[in-house]
């Protein structure tokens, strides 16, 4: 905005002179975009057409993270109703902004100035009668029912957890690679990413780590609104040279030396506050996650995702334990699923009942399409992530076939990967098939040209006997050996321990 000593403050907002109050949350910000119509519909003055895009804007960046954790429709569809009320007042808010920069930077005598009022002040009554269409097509009944549901999904998230700060670093990420960008090429474009790049991070800090947002709020909020008026700057110069405002070269010389003085002052102290040693960047990332926690919690976000749309994760999670556990077992007796793919087994196995949500029958086709259009997260290879897809995609069903759209562009390396680990895979599965978590112990040992499974808890004459039978033989032409599941007895010192009790 406008520095305070010269009396005008763009980008005031309506609250000023009421008391404070909480401004944050996925509820209290939805509740916000119903009132601010109201205040907006009225005459579509610059405060209620502004406050109403930031709350817009706010609900829009909550669900933007928040889809990412919790996938509901949803969430998709509220961005979208959002976005065509925040779409329809954008270019109003750039006229009332620009009418506010002509007079701080012109006088009423400027015909310069007097050519851009007189066009700013006819769009602008075009662009209030369009914002009021949009208003109108607005379905507030609906927005109200993703006001009840959707903050109770957020509510599922912890304020500060390591998952949000997760997220916080994504974005972190995203904005100081347009800041690298910005500053390299110094166009308006990359400058108004880096604004858009800069908010969507400020909005994480601010609606999901309290803690952080203590400390950080005044920067960041004085870098938006340095950020806002090198943007508010360019569209002026691009209105004034669009409806051709100047009279002659002079006028425009002095125009143009006018606008450029106040951007660059502007720029400069951004780059005071961003660039060196000392830059806020430093500071804020040395909050966020670091080294080897970046994946960890990168896989506590996909669990959590699979925990939202899978209605047995515990099953899933049992899964994983036994897959890892014939993983570790033909790795040790020297026939490892090389390479190095046992990240990608957990995650395959974690993720593999994500499509019972959709559906029972033939669910494994659409966990694989869940997973296919998943986002990989920070800290996650995206080549893993798809491996991981395909892996649950052959979790059951029917054997993996050349040709088939799943491992279309896998290469012949890849393809064997996919194979043993959708193997061990199957098989893991099948151990848990009634989902009671009996079986919780596998030892594989190789003997006489034999894969030999011991299943602590399994018997030959266990429902699950049959599942089991079917479900190695993926693994034995992946091994091209026979597999043989038998008990496992306990060692001799807990049958000695169980005699004695």
């Amino acid at each position: 905005m406008f520095p305070k000593d010269q009396g005008t403050l763009l980008h005031s907002t309506a609250t000023a002179g009421k008391k404070p109050e909480q401004q944050a949350g996925l509820a209290f910000w939805m509740r916000r975009v119903l009132e601010e119509c109201d205040r907006a519909s009225v005459d579509f003055a610059a405060d209620p057409v502004h406050d109403l895009r930031v709350a817009l804007r706010r609900c829009r960046s909550m669900a933007d993270g928040l889809m990412a954790i919790h996938p509901d429709p949803a969430w998709k569809e509220m961005k979208k109703a959002g976005k065509r009320v925040f779409s329809s007042l954008g270019e109003l808010r750039d006229v009332q902004v620009i009418e506010e920069w002509v007079r701080q930077l012109g006088d009423a005598e400027d015909p310069v100035a007097k050519t851009l009022l007189d066009y700013l002040a006819s769009r602008e009554a075009q662009l209030k009668a369009e914002a009021a269409q949009a208003l109108k097509a607005f379905d507030r009944k609906q927005w109200m029912r993703w006001g009840h549901h959707l903050p109770r999904r957020a509510a599922r998230v912890k304020q500060g957890s390591a998952i949000l700060k997760h997220l916080a670093l994504e974005r972190w990420v995203e904005a100081h690679e347009l800041h690298r960008r910005a500053l390299r090429n110094r166009s308006q474009v990359s400058f108004h990413r880096l604004r858009i790049g800069l908010k969507r991070f400020r909005y994480i800090v601010e609606n999901f780590l309290p803690e952080q947002h203590h400390a950080w709020r005044d920067d960041l909020k004085e870098l938006q609104d340095i950020l806002g008026e090198v943007h508010d700057l360019d569209v002026l110069w691009a209105t004034a040279l669009q409806i051709r405002a100047f009279p002659d070269p002079e006028a425009r010389l002095r125009w143009h030396a006018r606008v450029r003085e106040e951007r660059d002052r502007r720029i400069a102290k951004y780059r005071e506050k961003m660039v060196g040693k000392a830059s806020l960047w430093g500071v804020w990332r040395a909050k966020l996650p670091q080294g080897e926690e970046i994946e960890a919690v990168a896989l506590q976000r996909l669990m959590l995702w699979a925990s939202n749309l899978d209605p047995d994760f515990k099953h899933s999670n049992h899964v994983a334990r036994l897959a890892l556990q014939l993983y570790d077992g033909l790795a040790k007796n020297g026939r490892p699923p090389a390479p190095d793919l046992r990240g990608t087994l957990r995650l395959a196995a974690l993720l593999h009942d994500v499509g019972r949500s959709k559906h029972e029958k033939g669910h494994h086709k659409a966990s694989y399409r869940l997973i296919r259009r998943l986002a990989s997260p920070l800290g996650w290879n995206k080549e893993s992530l798809r491996i991981a897809g395909i892996v649950a995609r052959y979790h059951r069903g029917a054997l993996p076939r050349t040709g088939q759209e799943a491992l279309r562009g896998l290469s012949l390396g890849q393809r064997q990967s996919v194979l043993r680990l959708a193997g061990m895979l199957r098989l893991a599965d099948a151990f848990d098939i009634p989902r009671d978590g009996r079986i919780q112990r596998l030892d594989v040992r190789h003997e006489n040209g034999f894969v030999v499974i011991g299943a602590r808890g399994y018997s030959p004459r266990d429902r699950r006997a049959e599942a089991i039978a079917g479900a190695r033989h993926l693994l034995e032409v992946v091994y091209r050996r026979p597999v043989i599941v038998q008990p496992l007895q306990p060692s001799s010192k807990k049958r000695q321990l169980a005699a004695s009790n």
